[in-house]
């Protein structure tokens, strides 16, 4: 595996890898025997903000041995309308691999083909890999089946976190359930293409019946402040909160945050389900360290 640009490029046995690697990497956290970093120096391009994602790869990094740079957009000529292309071949001519945030998926793509350096996807408009794959290492880790399991996404179906569970169904083969508005479903071409066990449905409460576990993203991704109130306003039923849980009352309740309190999560639910939620966030860290010591190989 030379880069991590999507879930959909991944085949099972790699997710498989990187997620029991995950494991390692977490019951050995301070004490790793190998720093495959090491002598090494990594840059991480952001044109979005971020909390969790900056964070677990700078820590990520510097545990595994590197040097990390963090560039946000005003910091290089990127910013000011270099192409893409033209920066991926000045830096893979000085570092040793990059972890890019940004909107189009094909700038991604496109800095892993020029730069010649191994590049991670943090997040772009289609798909948010690393955070599908700490996310799987988490349902492990609490004791629910992959092969078995039935997972629901609510809210906006056709949004990066939604793309990217319907490509791990795909890959790993569990059954995924999406319940939005019709209006906020993903193409039944995609759907239709990724071969997976997936039902696409706008009937939350009967999507809910057996899931193992409950997903949620928030409704107003970055980049999408200006559709804030008709978001808002076609997507208020898809919310999990009592009346859902009471219809899986055994399912997990998983956020990739930030949270927004009363919208597509309520507060009581979220601090009820806080222990899984903040595992979830904890496992960023790991899993991407699995990857960025899988890349380095």
């Amino acid at each position: 595996m030379k880069h991590l640009l999507s879930i959909e490029s991944l085949s099972r046995s790699e997710i498989e890898e990187i997620i029991t690697l995950a494991g390692g990497m977490k019951s050995s956290r301070g004490r790793h025997a190998t720093h495959p970093l090491r002598h090494k120096c990594w840059a991480m391009m952001f044109s979005k903000s971020s909390t969790r994602t900056r964070i677990s790869f700078e820590v990520g990094i510097r545990e595994l041995g590197g040097d990390v740079l963090f560039l946000a957009a005003d910091d290089i000529q990127l910013g000011r309308g270099e192409p893409i292309k033209d920066t991926a071949r000045v830096m893979g001519r000085m570092l040793h691999g990059a972890v890019i945030r940004t909107f189009a998926q094909s700038d991604v793509e496109d800095f892993a083909a020029f730069s010649g350096v191994p590049t991670i996807n943090a997040l772009t408009d289609e798909e948010h890999p690393c955070q599908i794959l700490a996310d799987l290492f988490t349902i492990r880790e609490l004791g629910r089946d992959l092969d078995r399991m039935k997972l629901l996404f609510i809210g906006d179906g056709d949004c990066n976190m939604a793309r990217s569970w319907i490509w791990a169904a795909a890959r790993w083969g569990f059954e995924l359930r999406i319940a939005a508005p019709p209006k906020f479903q993903p193409p039944a071409e995609l759907v239709s293409r990724s071969g997976g066990n997936i039902l696409v449905t706008d009937d939350l409460m009967a999507a809910a019946e057996g899931a193992d576990v409950l997903y949620t993203d928030v409704w107003v991704s970055m980049g999408r402040e200006d559709e804030a109130a008709f978001r808002l306003a076609q997507l208020q039923g898809y919310q999990i909160n009592d009346d859902l849980l009471r219809v899986a009352p055994d399912a997990l309740v998983m956020h990739c945050l930030p949270a927004y309190r009363g919208k597509e999560i309520t507060a009581d639910v979220l601090e009820a389900h806080a222990t899984t939620i903040f595992q979830q966030a904890e496992n960023r860290l790991h899993a991407q360290k699995a990857i960025l010591s899988r890349l380095t190989e």
